[in-house]
Protein backbone atom coordinates (compact mmCIF):
# COMPACT_ATOMS: atom_id res chain seq x y z
CA UNK A 1 0.00 0.00 0.00
CA UNK A 2 1.23 3.47 -0.96
CA UNK A 3 2.13 6.08 1.63
CA UNK A 4 -0.94 8.39 0.10
CA UNK A 5 -3.22 5.52 0.48
CA UNK A 6 -1.82 4.68 3.63
CA UNK A 7 -1.96 8.07 5.28
CA UNK A 8 -5.40 8.67 3.83
CA UNK A 9 -7.31 5.68 5.26
CA UNK A 10 -5.56 7.06 8.27
CA UNK A 11 -6.75 10.03 8.48
CA UNK A 12 -10.16 8.89 7.76
CA UNK A 13 -9.86 6.24 10.91
CA UNK A 14 -8.77 9.29 13.13
CA UNK A 15 -11.99 11.86 11.93
CA UNK A 16 -14.10 8.96 12.16
CA UNK A 17 -13.37 8.16 16.05
CA UNK A 18 -13.55 12.14 16.81
CA UNK A 19 -16.72 12.02 15.08
CA UNK A 20 -18.31 9.00 17.14
CA UNK A 21 -16.02 9.50 20.45
CA UNK A 22 -15.33 13.26 20.79
CA UNK A 23 -15.55 13.00 25.07
CA UNK A 24 -12.23 10.86 24.19
CA UNK A 25 -10.60 14.44 23.84
CA UNK A 26 -12.56 16.32 25.71
CA UNK A 27 -14.85 17.75 23.11
CA UNK A 28 -18.57 18.61 23.21
CA UNK A 29 -20.35 16.46 21.02
CA UNK A 30 -22.22 19.52 19.23
CA UNK A 31 -18.61 20.45 18.10
CA UNK A 32 -17.58 16.63 17.12
CA UNK A 33 -18.86 17.21 13.45
CA UNK A 34 -16.77 20.36 12.61
CA UNK A 35 -13.90 18.95 14.43
CA UNK A 36 -13.88 15.72 12.45
CA UNK A 37 -14.04 17.68 9.30
CA UNK A 38 -11.41 20.12 9.80
CA UNK A 39 -9.28 17.12 10.91
CA UNK A 40 -10.17 15.54 7.64
CA UNK A 41 -9.30 18.48 5.64
CA UNK A 42 -5.86 19.23 7.23
CA UNK A 43 -5.08 15.39 7.32
CA UNK A 44 -5.34 15.06 3.55
CA UNK A 45 -3.89 18.50 2.84
CA UNK A 46 -1.18 17.80 5.14
CA UNK A 47 0.01 13.91 3.70
CA UNK A 48 -1.15 14.76 0.18
CA UNK A 49 -3.52 11.52 0.10
CA UNK A 50 -5.79 13.80 -1.93
CA UNK A 51 -5.04 17.01 -4.28
CA UNK A 52 -5.49 20.48 -2.82
CA UNK A 53 -8.77 21.09 -5.14
CA UNK A 54 -10.78 17.97 -4.12
CA UNK A 55 -10.11 18.33 -0.81
CA UNK A 56 -11.86 21.01 -0.70
CA UNK A 57 -14.90 20.39 -3.05
CA UNK A 58 -15.06 17.69 -0.49
CA UNK A 59 -15.34 19.71 2.49
CA UNK A 60 -17.91 21.72 0.59
CA UNK A 61 -19.85 18.73 -0.06
CA UNK A 62 -19.92 16.99 3.50
CA UNK A 63 -20.11 20.63 4.90
CA UNK A 64 -23.27 21.29 3.05
CA UNK A 65 -25.00 17.63 2.96
CA UNK A 66 -24.81 17.08 6.39
CA UNK A 67 -26.04 20.68 7.51
CA UNK A 68 -22.69 21.16 9.46
CA UNK A 69 -23.32 25.00 9.05
CA UNK A 70 -24.69 28.19 6.87
CA UNK A 71 -23.76 28.06 3.39
CA UNK A 72 -22.65 31.81 4.52
CA UNK A 73 -20.24 30.39 6.80
CA UNK A 74 -19.33 27.11 4.31
CA UNK A 75 -18.40 29.47 1.56
CA UNK A 76 -17.60 32.41 3.35
CA UNK A 77 -13.82 31.91 1.15
CA UNK A 78 -15.65 33.44 -2.06
CA UNK A 79 -16.72 36.34 -0.47
CA UNK A 80 -12.80 37.22 -0.08
CA UNK A 81 -10.88 39.48 -1.08
CA UNK A 82 -7.95 37.38 -1.01
CA UNK A 83 -9.64 34.26 -2.68
CA UNK A 84 -9.92 37.22 -5.77
CA UNK A 85 -6.61 38.13 -5.27
CA UNK A 86 -5.10 34.69 -6.02
CA UNK A 87 -7.45 34.73 -8.99
CA UNK A 88 -5.77 37.85 -10.43
CA UNK A 89 -2.44 36.98 -9.55
CA UNK A 90 -3.52 32.73 -11.62
CA UNK A 91 -3.71 34.97 -14.73
CA UNK A 92 -1.73 37.57 -14.54
CA UNK A 93 0.95 34.95 -14.03
CA UNK A 94 0.03 32.91 -17.40
CA UNK A 95 -0.27 36.66 -19.03
CA UNK A 96 3.18 37.34 -18.12
CA UNK A 97 4.47 33.71 -19.06
CA UNK A 98 2.97 33.19 -22.43
CA UNK A 99 3.57 36.87 -23.77
CA UNK A 100 7.19 36.98 -23.04
CA UNK A 101 6.81 39.93 -21.24
CA UNK A 102 7.98 38.32 -17.93
CA UNK A 103 11.40 36.75 -19.77
CA UNK A 104 12.01 40.23 -21.21
CA UNK A 105 11.71 42.48 -18.04
CA UNK A 106 14.59 39.81 -16.17
CA UNK A 107 16.68 40.26 -19.61
CA UNK A 108 16.56 44.06 -19.17
CA UNK A 109 17.77 43.82 -15.70
CA UNK A 110 19.84 41.21 -16.13
CA UNK A 111 21.85 42.84 -18.36
CA UNK A 112 22.70 45.48 -15.82
CA UNK A 113 24.26 43.14 -13.55
CA UNK A 114 27.98 43.20 -13.66
CA UNK A 115 31.11 43.78 -11.44
CA UNK A 116 32.42 41.51 -8.59
CA UNK A 117 30.71 38.74 -7.38
CA UNK A 118 29.52 40.61 -4.72
CA UNK A 119 28.03 43.04 -6.56
CA UNK A 120 26.51 40.39 -9.02
CA UNK A 121 24.47 38.29 -5.91
CA UNK A 122 23.30 41.91 -4.10
CA UNK A 123 21.77 42.75 -8.02
CA UNK A 124 20.18 39.54 -8.92
CA UNK A 125 18.43 39.53 -5.26
CA UNK A 126 17.10 42.67 -5.90
CA UNK A 127 16.11 42.13 -8.89
CA UNK A 128 14.21 39.47 -7.65
CA UNK A 129 12.62 41.84 -5.27
CA UNK A 130 11.65 43.90 -8.13
CA UNK A 131 10.29 41.20 -10.25
CA UNK A 132 7.63 40.66 -6.93
CA UNK A 133 5.77 44.02 -7.60
CA UNK A 134 5.24 43.15 -11.12
CA UNK A 135 4.37 39.35 -11.27
CA UNK A 136 2.31 37.78 -8.30
CA UNK A 137 2.90 34.72 -8.53
CA UNK A 138 6.39 33.27 -6.79
CA UNK A 139 6.62 30.03 -9.15
CA UNK A 140 5.83 32.17 -12.14
CA UNK A 141 8.89 34.19 -11.56
CA UNK A 142 10.97 31.32 -10.80
CA UNK A 143 10.17 29.87 -14.04
CA UNK A 144 11.16 33.23 -15.17
CA UNK A 145 14.40 34.18 -13.57
CA UNK A 146 16.15 30.81 -13.10
CA UNK A 147 16.31 29.77 -16.73
CA UNK A 148 17.93 32.80 -17.16
CA UNK A 149 20.41 32.74 -14.35
CA UNK A 150 21.14 29.49 -15.68
CA UNK A 151 23.11 30.45 -18.95
CA UNK A 152 23.93 33.19 -17.06
CA UNK A 153 25.78 31.28 -14.65
CA UNK A 154 27.71 29.73 -17.85
CA UNK A 155 28.13 33.22 -19.21
CA UNK A 156 30.28 34.45 -15.72
CA UNK A 157 32.60 31.15 -16.12
CA UNK A 158 30.71 29.05 -13.08
CA UNK A 159 30.35 25.51 -13.63
CA UNK A 160 28.20 22.62 -12.41
CA UNK A 161 29.23 22.32 -8.77
CA UNK A 162 30.81 25.39 -8.34
CA UNK A 163 30.14 27.54 -5.06
CA UNK A 164 29.32 30.55 -7.64
CA UNK A 165 26.81 28.81 -9.55
CA UNK A 166 24.97 27.59 -6.41
CA UNK A 167 25.38 31.53 -5.10
CA UNK A 168 23.95 32.91 -8.68
CA UNK A 169 20.52 30.34 -8.36
CA UNK A 170 20.02 30.84 -4.77
CA UNK A 171 19.87 34.87 -4.96
CA UNK A 172 17.82 34.36 -8.15
CA UNK A 173 15.48 32.07 -6.49
CA UNK A 174 15.33 32.86 -2.84
CA UNK A 175 15.93 36.84 -3.90
CA UNK A 176 12.57 36.78 -5.12
CA UNK A 177 10.12 34.59 -3.03
CA UNK A 178 11.63 35.44 0.85
CA UNK A 179 11.27 39.30 0.73
CA UNK A 180 8.28 39.25 -1.03
CA UNK A 181 6.42 37.90 1.67
CA UNK A 182 6.27 41.79 2.42
CA UNK A 183 4.25 42.06 -0.47
CA UNK A 184 0.44 41.71 0.08
CA UNK A 185 0.07 39.71 -3.42
CA UNK A 186 3.20 38.60 -4.11
CA UNK A 187 2.87 35.12 -2.54
CA UNK A 188 0.16 32.67 -1.74
CA UNK A 189 0.66 32.41 1.96
CA UNK A 190 -0.03 36.59 2.32
CA UNK A 191 -3.31 36.06 0.48
CA UNK A 192 -4.61 33.45 2.79
CA UNK A 193 -3.22 35.70 5.88
CA UNK A 194 -5.27 38.51 4.11
CA UNK A 195 -8.25 35.67 3.91
CA UNK A 196 -8.23 34.79 7.38
CA UNK A 197 -8.09 38.02 8.67
CA UNK A 198 -10.98 39.30 6.66
CA UNK A 199 -12.93 35.97 7.69
CA UNK A 200 -12.22 36.41 11.29
CA UNK A 201 -11.53 39.53 12.53
CA UNK A 202 -13.16 41.90 9.35
CA UNK A 203 -9.88 43.16 9.27
CA UNK A 204 -8.77 44.12 5.66
CA UNK A 205 -5.02 45.88 5.70
CA UNK A 206 -4.41 47.51 2.82
CA UNK A 207 -1.64 47.27 0.43
CA UNK A 208 0.31 50.52 1.31
CA UNK A 209 -0.16 50.08 4.91
CA UNK A 210 1.29 46.26 4.61
CA UNK A 211 4.03 47.03 2.37
CA UNK A 212 4.80 50.18 4.50
CA UNK A 213 4.94 47.60 7.93
CA UNK A 214 6.81 44.94 6.71
CA UNK A 215 9.11 45.90 3.83
CA UNK A 216 11.87 47.80 5.65
CA UNK A 217 12.37 44.83 7.94
CA UNK A 218 11.21 41.41 5.98
CA UNK A 219 11.53 42.78 2.85
CA UNK A 220 14.70 45.18 1.98
CA UNK A 221 16.93 43.68 5.72
CA UNK A 222 16.13 40.61 4.72
CA UNK A 223 17.12 41.00 0.83
CA UNK A 224 20.45 42.54 2.08
CA UNK A 225 21.00 39.65 4.70
CA UNK A 226 20.23 36.82 2.47
CA UNK A 227 22.92 38.23 -0.22
CA UNK A 228 25.70 38.98 2.05
CA UNK A 229 25.03 35.42 3.70
CA UNK A 230 25.02 33.66 0.04
CA UNK A 231 28.32 35.93 -0.60
CA UNK A 232 29.71 34.43 2.73
CA UNK A 233 28.68 31.16 2.04
CA UNK A 234 29.56 30.31 -1.35
CA UNK A 235 32.17 32.78 -2.38
CA UNK A 236 33.53 32.64 -5.78
CA UNK A 237 35.19 34.98 -8.35
CA UNK A 238 33.37 35.36 -11.92
CA UNK A 239 35.51 34.43 -15.39
CA UNK A 240 34.96 34.57 -19.24
CA UNK A 241 32.28 36.81 -19.02
CA UNK A 242 30.28 37.19 -22.28
CA UNK A 243 32.00 34.09 -23.53
CA UNK A 244 28.25 32.84 -24.45
CA UNK A 245 26.25 35.63 -25.65
CA UNK A 246 22.72 35.47 -25.21
CA UNK A 247 19.82 35.34 -28.02
CA UNK A 248 18.57 38.38 -28.49
CA UNK A 249 15.33 39.02 -27.41
CA UNK A 250 12.75 39.84 -31.04
CA UNK A 251 11.21 43.62 -31.04
CA UNK A 252 8.00 44.28 -28.16
CA UNK A 253 4.79 42.59 -29.44
CA UNK A 254 1.42 44.88 -29.00
CA UNK A 255 0.62 41.92 -26.05
CA UNK A 256 3.52 43.07 -24.09
CA UNK A 257 2.93 46.39 -24.18
CA UNK A 258 -0.70 46.33 -23.13
CA UNK A 259 0.07 43.78 -20.89
CA UNK A 260 2.88 46.08 -19.25
CA UNK A 261 0.60 49.22 -18.84
CA UNK A 262 -2.24 47.04 -16.98
CA UNK A 263 0.49 45.81 -14.50
CA UNK A 264 1.64 49.50 -14.37
CA UNK A 265 -1.63 50.73 -13.50
CA UNK A 266 -2.65 47.45 -11.00
CA UNK A 267 0.72 48.41 -9.29
CA UNK A 268 -0.47 52.16 -9.41
CA UNK A 269 -3.91 51.73 -7.76
CA UNK A 270 -2.33 48.47 -5.50
CA UNK A 271 -0.20 51.33 -3.95
CA UNK A 272 -2.18 54.08 -3.83
CA UNK A 273 -5.32 51.98 -2.19
CA UNK A 274 -4.90 54.30 1.05
CA UNK A 275 -6.60 56.69 -1.13
CA UNK A 276 -9.05 55.35 -2.90
CA UNK A 277 -10.38 52.59 -0.71
CA UNK A 278 -10.16 49.45 -3.60
CA UNK A 279 -9.12 46.46 -1.68
CA UNK A 280 -5.78 44.54 -3.82
CA UNK A 281 -8.65 41.70 -4.48
CA UNK A 282 -10.96 43.78 -6.57
CA UNK A 283 -7.90 45.22 -8.20
CA UNK A 284 -6.47 42.03 -8.72
CA UNK A 285 -9.94 40.70 -10.44
CA UNK A 286 -10.24 43.77 -12.36
CA UNK A 287 -6.83 43.56 -13.61
CA UNK A 288 -7.27 39.91 -14.91
CA UNK A 289 -10.91 40.39 -16.70
CA UNK A 290 -8.84 43.39 -19.07
CA UNK A 291 -6.09 40.76 -19.17
CA UNK A 292 -8.86 38.46 -21.02
CA UNK A 293 -10.79 41.43 -22.45
CA UNK A 294 -11.54 40.42 -26.26
CA UNK A 295 -9.77 42.36 -28.76
CA UNK A 296 -8.02 44.14 -25.14
CA UNK A 297 -6.69 41.22 -23.39
CA UNK A 298 -3.16 39.39 -23.46
CA UNK A 299 -5.26 35.69 -22.37
CA UNK A 300 -7.54 33.54 -24.81
CA UNK A 301 -10.10 31.47 -23.70
CA UNK A 302 -7.93 28.59 -24.87
CA UNK A 303 -5.06 29.95 -23.15
CA UNK A 304 -6.94 30.70 -20.32
CA UNK A 305 -8.70 27.49 -19.93
CA UNK A 306 -4.96 25.26 -20.49
CA UNK A 307 -2.45 27.31 -18.78
CA UNK A 308 -4.50 28.51 -15.56
CA UNK A 309 -5.04 25.84 -13.19
CA UNK A 310 -7.68 26.37 -10.95
CA UNK A 311 -6.56 24.02 -7.85
CA UNK A 312 -4.72 26.68 -5.99
CA UNK A 313 -8.00 28.54 -6.67
CA UNK A 314 -9.97 25.87 -4.76
CA UNK A 315 -7.90 25.08 -2.22
CA UNK A 316 -7.68 28.31 -1.47
CA UNK A 317 -11.50 28.86 -0.82
CA UNK A 318 -11.86 25.28 0.96
CA UNK A 319 -9.44 26.50 3.16
CA UNK A 320 -11.00 29.88 4.24
CA UNK A 321 -14.47 28.07 4.31
CA UNK A 322 -12.72 25.93 6.84
CA UNK A 323 -11.79 28.86 8.80
CA UNK A 324 -14.92 30.30 9.21
CA UNK A 325 -16.55 27.05 9.53
CA UNK A 326 -13.85 26.46 13.01
CA UNK A 327 -14.51 29.67 13.69
CA UNK A 328 -18.29 30.12 13.86
CA UNK A 329 -18.57 26.25 15.59
CA UNK A 330 -16.95 27.69 18.37
CA UNK A 331 -14.09 25.17 18.00
CA UNK A 332 -11.00 27.71 17.67
CA UNK A 333 -12.26 28.90 20.61
CA UNK A 334 -12.33 25.66 22.82
CA UNK A 335 -8.65 24.67 20.93
CA UNK A 336 -7.51 28.78 21.98
CA UNK A 337 -8.46 28.17 25.54
CA UNK A 338 -6.88 24.85 26.32
CA UNK A 339 -3.33 26.28 24.09
CA UNK A 340 -3.88 29.39 26.66
CA UNK A 341 -3.24 26.80 29.43
CA UNK A 342 -0.24 24.56 27.40
CA UNK A 343 1.82 27.97 26.38
CA UNK A 344 3.83 29.73 29.21
CA UNK A 345 2.06 33.52 28.07
CA UNK A 346 2.55 36.52 30.43
CA UNK A 347 0.76 39.48 29.56
CA UNK A 348 4.27 41.35 30.82
CA UNK A 349 6.63 38.36 29.27
CA UNK A 350 6.70 39.26 25.81
CA UNK A 351 9.49 37.69 25.29
CA UNK A 352 8.72 34.61 26.36
CA UNK A 353 5.19 34.81 24.80
CA UNK A 354 6.71 35.68 21.63
CA UNK A 355 8.68 32.67 21.87
CA UNK A 356 6.11 30.33 22.71
CA UNK A 357 3.89 31.19 19.88
CA UNK A 358 6.76 30.77 17.67
CA UNK A 359 8.02 27.57 18.97
CA UNK A 360 3.55 26.66 18.44
CA UNK A 361 3.53 27.49 15.06
CA UNK A 362 6.57 25.38 14.47
CA UNK A 363 5.55 22.71 15.68
CA UNK A 364 2.07 23.09 13.65
CA UNK A 365 4.10 23.92 10.26
CA UNK A 366 5.91 20.43 11.06
CA UNK A 367 2.38 18.87 11.28
CA UNK A 368 0.74 20.50 8.23
CA UNK A 369 3.98 20.68 5.59
CA UNK A 370 2.53 19.19 2.67
CA UNK A 371 4.93 16.27 1.23
CA UNK A 372 6.60 16.01 -1.71
CA UNK A 373 3.73 15.12 -4.08
CA UNK A 374 1.37 18.61 -2.91
CA UNK A 375 4.13 20.53 -3.64
CA UNK A 376 4.97 19.51 -6.88
CA UNK A 377 0.88 19.97 -7.25
CA UNK A 378 1.41 23.62 -6.10
CA UNK A 379 4.03 23.87 -8.26
CA UNK A 380 2.33 23.08 -11.28
CA UNK A 381 -1.39 25.20 -10.25
CA UNK A 382 1.60 28.71 -11.06
CA UNK A 383 1.06 30.65 -7.39
CA UNK A 384 2.74 29.59 -4.30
Amino acid sequence: MTFARTAGLLVVVLSLSLALWPEAVGLEPAMAPTAALVLAALGFWATGALPFHLTALGLFVVATVFGIARPAVIFAGFASTALWLVFGGLVIGTAVQTTGLGRRLARLLVGRLGGSYRRIIYRTVGLGVALAFLVPAAMGRIMILVPIFVALTGELGFGRGQPGRTGVLLAASFGTILPAFAILPANLPNMVLLGVAETLYGVSPSYAAYLLLHFPVLGLLYALLLAELICRLFPDRPTDRGRTPREPLPPWSAAERRLLMILILALALWATDALHGLSPGWVALAAALVCMLPGIGVVDPRTFESATSFGTFFYVAGLLGMVSLFDASGLAGAIGARALGWLPLAPGALGESFAALVAGASVIGLVTTADGRSRRAAARSGVE
